[in-house]
């Protein structure tokens, strides 16, 4: 027998499969229109059947007698979907050879690249997967599974099941988290002009299933700024601080220093991304507190919107989390 499996499939000319069952799932393909799957596996061949067939192509059809050892892609695809998943992750049935991992929650989807990695790199295998960190909502496709060929040496996808020793595939539940906000600025505070942070910072918070419980002005005195961080820690207990504006060098600039003289563990002032560089993440005890720049305010997706899904699925940033911000970090500024 060939190692490849190619005798264990019986080539048959259409006309002659009447009575026959399919050993795969047949796709029909009109641009523009539609592509979907025209003929289930297993389905047994009807003269009827016969034109539909031959207007896509198939003049042939595949019969399959499986040998031990090997699998069809049917189910390959589906003992690798099993061995991937994680928790609030639902599988999809085989179609076309294919099977999707999707979320069942509204969450963050956490792909464990290395392993990912060591999947593909084994032959004829396939798994593609959204980036970690992405927000998904419920029924988001996460991963996908299947084979190359019909079939496959099972002993490739017991492989891949080797190497599953934790999920491949995960979605964290976001926490309901009570947000305070502090808006920082004597032009703000003194009402020269509108503050424009607050709205979009509580509609991005808002999108995680959070709620900022209140918002506090202040002018650009650190002391000021201080007295509101320790109001939502010690009266409010909110699960997240958020100070906005002040954030650059700019000597009227107090924020990052009323931050650290709160008595905060910084763990960075600044991210290697474009827009957010200037985000400061730090940690009041085990309450996150964010410093942040005035590119929230007007670019739609910054180093905030990164690290403020991770920080409301209940992670705890590191400095090796910001460090790897600036790989494909470039996205404007």
């Amino acid at each position: 027998m060939k190692r490849d499996g190619s005798s264990m499939l019986r080539e048959v000319k259409v006309e002659d499969a009447i009575g026959m069952m399919l050993a795969h799932d047949l796709t029909q393909i009109l641009p523009g229109q539609f592509k979907g799957r025209l003929f289930r596996k297993g389905h047994v061949i009807q003269e009827s059947d016969i034109p539909a067939l031959l207007s896509i192509g198939k003049e042939h059809i595949y019969t399959m007698a499986l040998e031990e050892g090997w699998l069809h892609e049917d189910e390959a695809a589906l003992r690798m979907a099993r061995a991937a998943a994680g928790g609030h992750v639902v599988l999809t049935e085989p179609h076309e050879g294919k099977v999707t991992l999707k979320s069942a929650i509204h969450g963050l989807a956490k792909i464990n690249k290395p392993l990912v990695d060591a999947v593909n790199a084994i032959d004829q295998i396939v798994m593609s997967t959204i980036k970690t960190n992405t927000v998904v909502k419920p029924g988001q496709a996460l991963i996908g599974t299947r084979v190359v060929p019909l079939i496959v040496e099972e002993a490739k996808i017991a492989s891949v099941e080797q190497l599953a020793v934790e999920p491949l595939v995960e979605v964290k539940p976001f926490r309901k988290l009570r947000v305070g906000m502090i808006t920082t600025g004597s032009e703000v505070f003194k009402g020269r002009i509108q503050d424009k942070f607050g709205p979009v910072v509580r509609e991005k918070v808002s999108a995680l299933g959070s709620e900022v419980i209140e918002q506090r002005l202040t002018p650009d005195e650190s002391d000021a700024i201080v007295t509101e961080i320790r109001y939502f820690l010690e009266e409010q207990k909110v699960d997240l601080i958020l100070v906005t504006g002040g954030m650059s060098v700019d000597p009227d600039d107090r924020t990052p220093g009323a931050i650290k003289q709160a008595g905060a563990r910084i763990v960075s002032y600044g991210t290697p991304m474009l827009p957010g560089s200037m985000l400061l993440i730090g940690y009041l005890g085990e309450v996150p507190v964010m410093g942040l720049p005035g590119c929230v305010m007007h670019d739609p997706y910054t180093s905030f919107d990164v690290l403020l899904p991770r920080i409301c699925a209940g992670e705890t940033i590191r400095r090796e989390d910001i460090t790897e911000m600036g790989y494909g970090g470039m996205l404007g500024c």
